[in-house]
């Protein structure tokens, strides 16, 4: 969402780092400002009218981006609702409507693009709330906790690997450190795709990793993502150790959504979309796309519009349909 979203408008140093003194997105000093290209920072002045299929977060994101460039947004949502694969909506619990939603709950402190774009509608960021802990307890009894250590890496590595339980004397003594240095020194993607034909499983068993420590490293990441632990790839797992672990200086501990995800983050957002002039319109899935010289044509159940442009921000499936008819 970076090239979409153009929320640190201080100025930065020459290279993009930001000089000593300016706003900071969060508390990370090394955080870099990834400008969008040149051209994508004019205003349009409603010269142009753009359909974005689909209401999810990228979907939100380039609406937002174009609205607020002058551009007539037309946002089309397929379902009910907003969010995409973080949404929510009601059910019935022994007769009384509650909201159940869906998609990842913790809201890190370094996901610094997604929280540029909840601040057009909150710039407080008051739908969100911090987490004290949220301690891990294993079937041995052990607590761990990601509460009280450093932020900043290495240290929040090394602090947290003393304080856990979950770690002996006589486990680290037996680490391969070559091997563990060799997957502290990366380069993405390169690392990434070298490990990817590996499973998690295995780069933890080359490390010698302690057993008494696996439901950490390895069986927290996979089941979030649904994946059986032995199946789950070793270029996610150690991508995902330097994102959380070594990729800011944020720390370990996230926020949490005030309300559910429609109330709190999505209904706000597609306000500000209309009040720029967009155009929100849900339970609308787009059939075919046709393109001309002129523009694209988008046909959907009750409707047909023509479009100079088109963001397609779907999931894979209607993605692949879409284009393989237009």
């Amino acid at each position: 969402m970076s090239s979409f979203l153009p929320a640190l408008t201080t100025p930065y140093a020459a290279g993009g780092r930001l000089p000593r003194g300016a706003w900071r997105p969060g508390r990370d000093r090394r955080a870099e400002h990834q400008p969008a290209p040149p051209a994508g920072l004019r205003e349009d002045g409603g010269r142009h009218r753009v359909a974005v299929v689909g209401g999810g977060i990228a979907g939100l994101a380039a609406a937002t981006a174009l609205a607020e460039r002058g551009v007539r947004v037309e946002l089309l949502e397929s379902t009910s609702r907003l969010g995409g694969r973080v949404a929510s909506w009601q059910v019935e619990v022994d007769g009384s409507s509650v909201a159940m939603s869906r998609g990842f709950h913790a809201f890190f402190r370094q996901y610094y693009n997604l929280r540029a774009l909840l601040r057009r509608a909150d710039p407080s960021l008051t739908a969100l709330r911090a987490v004290e802990d949220y301690p891990l307890l294993a079937a041995e009894g052990m607590r761990d906790s990601f509460t009280h250590i450093p932020r900043t890496p290495p240290w929040s590595v090394m602090g947290f690997v003393l304080r856990s339980p979950s770690f002996t004397a006589r486990d680290l003594a037996r680490v391969d450190v070559a091997e563990a240095l060799g997957l502290l020194d990366v380069a993405f993607p390169n690392t990434f795709s070298a490990l990817d034909g590996r499973s998690a499983a295995d780069v933890l068993d080359r490390l010698r990793f302690p057993d008494r420590a696996r439901h950490l490293a390895l069986e927290v990441f996979a089941r979030s993502f649904f994946a059986d632990p032995r199946d789950f790839s070793g270029g996610e797992l150690v991508a995902m150790f330097h994102t959380y672990f070594l990729g800011s200086a944020e720390g370990l501990l996230f926020d949490v959504a005030a309300d559910d995800f429609d109330t709190a983050l999505w209904s706000p957002l597609s306000a500000h979309l209309q009040r720029l002039g967009a155009s929100v319109t849900l339970d609308s899935p787009v059939r075919s796309l046709e393109e001309h010289d002129e523009g694209v044509v988008v046909v959907t159940d009750d409707r047909t519009l023509e479009v100079d442009a088109v963001v397609v921000a779907t999931d894979r499936r209607p993605l692949q349909r879409l284009v393989e008819g237009a």
